[in-house]
Formats: C-alpha cells, sequence, structure tokens
C-alpha cells in the first residue's frame, strides 16, 4: 500500500523545527505501542518550541489577547512506535488562510522511515471576543514556502445509530489545558476508551490508519458530555461527541488508509 508523504520546508530552516522525543512509557497503551493521543501531544509541544524559536512565546499571545485553537486535524499513523523509541518530529506551516493555519507535523524514525503525519488547522482567536480575528500579517513571511490557502478538514455530521456505544464524559481537571477547555488530544484518549472493545474496535489497531478530526465547540472544566461511537457501512469508525444541549462538539472518523 502506498501512502503519500507530505512535503515539508528544508530542516535547519527556520521555517521547520525538529525535535527528538522517546515514546515515554506512560504514553503507551498495554501492547506497549504509543497512543494515537500522544501523538498529538508531541504535534502541539513542537508547535509550541518552533512558535518560540521564531519569537512568539505564550507571553506574546497573552499580551495581545490571542490564540491559536484547533478546529480540525488530519492523523495518519504508519508505523507503530514501540515504548522507549526515539523519533525525529519535525513541524512547518504550509499554508495560510484569512484566520488559519495548517502546522504539518512529520515523526520519522532514526532511519528516516516516516512513522506518522499530521495537518493541524490553527483558528487565530480574538480571546476577550471569542471570535476568529486575522492572521497578523508578518506570519506567512515566516514561512517562505506556505501557501495562500487550503481546504479545512471537516467530518460530516451523521446520524447517530440507535446501536451506537455510548459512554458519558465529565470533563476532568487533568485534561483541562491553559485556555482552560478540555486539550484537543484528550479528545483521542476519549475515543479510544468509547470504541476499544466495540465491534470495529481493530479499525484503532490496523496500520496505516487515518484520522479525521472536527473540533466544533470547546469542553470546558467540569461539562457533562456524552460520546457516541459506530461502525459505518464503508467499514470506517465514526464517534460524535455531543454536549448537555445535544450539540456536536467533536465529530471523528477513523478508517484504515
Amino acid at each position: 500500500m502506498s501512502i503519500s508523504q507530505p512535503k515539508t520546508s528544508a530542516a535547519g530552516s527556520p521555517a521547520t523545527a525538529v525535535v527528538a522525543y522517546r515514546a515515554r512509557f506512560d504514553e503507551c497503551g498495554p501492547d506497549a505501542i504509543l497512543r494515537a493521543s500522544a501523538l498529538l501531544r508531541w504535534a502541539q509541544d513542537i508547535a509550541w518550541i518552533h512558535s518560540e524559536r521564531l519569537g512568539f512565546g505564550r507571553d506574546w499571545y497573552v499580551e495581545r489577547g490571542l490564540a491559536w485553537v484547533v478546529r480540525g486535524l488530519a492523523l495518519t499513523i504508519i508505523e507503530p512506535i514501540r515504548m522507549g523509541a526515539s523519533m525525529d518530529v519535525a513541524t512547518s506551516v504550509p499554508a495560510f488562510r484569512k484566520v488559519m493555519a495548517r502546522r504539518r507535523t512529520e515523526v520519522r524514525a532514526a532511519d528516516g522511515t516516516l512513522a506518522a503525519w499530521a495537518d493541524t488547522d490553527w483558528v487565530m482567536t480574538d480571546i476577550a471576543r471569542g471570535m476568529p480575528t486575522r492572521v497578523p500579517d508578518r506570519f506567512p513571511g515566516l514561512f517562505p514556502l506556505a501557501e495562500k490557502s487550503f481546504e479545512p478538514t471537516r467530518v460530516a455530521p451523521s446520524a447517530i445509530p440507535e446501536s451506537a456505544s455510548r459512554h458519558a464524559i465529565t470533563v476532568r481537571p487533568h485534561e483541562v489545558d491553559p485556555m482552560v477547555h478540555a486539550n484537543n488530544a484528550t479528545y483521542l484518549d476519549w475515543l479510544d476508551e468509547a470504541l476499544r472493545d466495540g465491534p470495529s474496535a481493530d479499525v484503532l489497531s490496523h496500520l496505516p490508519r487515518v484520522y479525521r478530526l472536527e473540533y466544533l465547540l470547546q469542553a470546558a472544566l467540569g461539562a457533562e458530555l456524552v460520546g457516541a461511537g459506530w461502525g459505518a457501512g464503508d467499514g470506517s469508525i465514526r464517534y460524535h461527541l455531543l454536549d448537555a444541549n445535544g450539540r456536536d462538539i467533536f465529530r471523528a472518523e477513523v478508517s484504515r488508509a
């Protein structure tokens, strides 16, 4: 099976950051394989490292009342990452829109083998208004290979079948990040919890596999949520996370690559 490999800026350029990560014991499941949610945490961490290297640390954003909020994410896992493995993680920003930026992350073994990659769609947000705002004009110029636009990652809404596996969730303190809502990687832990033992659980262990995630609303500390997951007719897994009013706050699709 052929997996298309994304293109990034040249290593060593300020437009790209490369950081070594080790698959820690606590980041792996009972099979001693790195969880998908851990890859999202690596992607978040290296994004901040890259931003700080370019002179845009958290204080810079706080002073201006700005923040990046994840809206969509596409993750492809190609090879298993075993506990203790050292991986080179690279990040760059290949495209912008008016209020959005796409950040690409690649995870490679020491021999250069591509193990996973992700495209994360971030929305520049005015914290006081809680609304999207324009990306600062200076940002695109930092990434000479950046394209002017991209198609955001979306997950189409689906009717939840009666047979769907459901579970109740209360957002706990350790799941909340400095933005004071559930961290985007936590949603994959909830998905895994809901579907790991279901009839379509083999999709979650198959490699290569692809995740498409869309974050619609924030989940605050203490929020009462309901997750619903089911196997779709095309062999994929669908997952919706609903708030107390029955609104979708998160949708996901997991499939074999």
